[in-house]
């Protein structure tokens, strides 16, 4: 092989082998969520330079200090949040939309927002060019929600807060399900937090990395 040749990937086998060797072979076993991740291509929400690592076990940059999640996070957050096929999702963090792009083929309608304007166009632009009719992206402070879009039945933040983002929680249905990092730089812990008549009820909870949720509802400051 010349030097600096890369071969053309095959997509689909790529995202076979992620399935079974990143997914399947560590705890994720909702049928629904392997078949979708088999299904959704990452490559499309990831920059030219990096296609060839589309399928890689790790993030990935996509500009502005943000990179797209590792795909086992964002199957275990998927399958944490439990998405069901009438429910509204409202997604915080949208990064590259793939996640948002995930959701949208479990669930009826997804809202995601991006604070960062940039990324948030770029986002919209790669749903849309893939065909994710079903999302809309917003700009704005994800860790403060979209109470005119509200209620949801599902919420999944894909950046650590210090403690239960109280904005987020009242914007569930009762019994509705958010799922997300809590903790700081040193340790966090993946929650899901159910919407009960008695309050706020942790019902799982998973170690974790994420970068920090910035806003009025998580870290103030990067």
């Amino acid at each position: 092989m010349p030097p600096g040749f890369w071969p053309t990937p095959d997509f689909e086998v790529d995202r076979a082998q992620m399935v079974a060797e990143q997914l399947e072979a560590r705890d994720i076993v909702d049928q629904r969520v392997l078949d979708v991740m088999g299904r959704v291509p990452r490559e499309a929400f990831i920059d030219d330079d990096d296609w060839k690592r589309a399928y890689e076990d790790m993030p990935l940059q996509i500009g502005w200090g943000q990179t797209i999640s590792q795909p086992y996070m964002v199957a275990l957050i998927v399958q944490t949040a439990d998405v069901r096929s009438g429910d509204r999702v409202l997604d915080i963090g949208t990064g590259s939309g793939y996640q948002a792009a995930i959701l949208s083929e479990l669930g009826r309608e997804v809202h995601t927002i991006e604070r960062l304007p940039a990324l948030a166009e770029k986002a919209a632009s790669r749903l849309a060019a893939a065909g994710y009719e079903r999302v809309t992206v917003h700009e704005g402070d994800g860790s403060l929600g979209l109470p005119e879009h509200a209620p949801f039945q599902v919420i999944t933040v894909a950046a650590a807060a210090p403690g239960l983002p109280m904005a987020l929680y009242d914007q569930l249905v009762p019994g509705g399900r958010l799922v997300l990092p809590v903790g700081d730089r040193q340790g966090q812990r993946l929650e899901l937090v159910v919407k009960s008549p008695e309050g706020p009820a942790v019902r799982r909870s998973v170690p974790c990395r994420f970068v920090p949720l910035v806003g009025e509802g998580g870290y103030k400051h990067r």
